[in-house]
């Protein structure tokens, strides 16, 4: 069997439903202040999320997922989390994990720190700083 990269060259398109385009629309550039590349009205609304397409899809239902669809690596999860809050953005605690810190960042095991929150359809987001040698 070939080891060569069958996709390892190739860019990533990351993928997120939504019921509501408008409402998805004002919450990916107008809160999280991605810019909006097309929409291609009824199918998607393309951004770019730092050089990665994010394609939110409509999609006439939804029963989002408990977990992490999507997240972004920053590089102060307090400066993040409060600017994101700030614009509205509430932060999901979870019990025994990170319903302690004031901000709801989990420290994970590994050094990295999390914290987690919904779009406006509930798919469930991420922020992460990883630990640095």
């Amino acid at each position: 069997m070939a080891t060569e990269s069958i996709l390892g060259g190739s860019e990533l398109v990351a993928f997120a439903p939504t019921t509501d385009p408008a409402k998805a629309r004002a919450f990916y550039k107008g809160v999280l202040g991605l810019r909006l590349v097309a929409d291609e009205t009824p199918f998607a609304l393309v951004f770019d999320a730092n050089g990665t397409m994010l394609r939110v899809t409509t999609v006439h239902e939804l029963k989002p997922d408990p977990f992490t669809v999507l997240g972004w690596q920053v590089t102060n999860i307090e400066s993040t989390v409060d600017r994101l809050a700030a614009a509205g953005v509430e932060f999901n605690r979870y019990k025994g994990v990170n319903d302690a810190d004031p901000r709801g960042i989990w420290n994970s095991p590994s050094g990295a720190r999390v914290a987690w929150f919904k779009d406006p359809d509930g798919n469930v987001l991420s922020v992460t700083e990883f630990k640095t040698a």
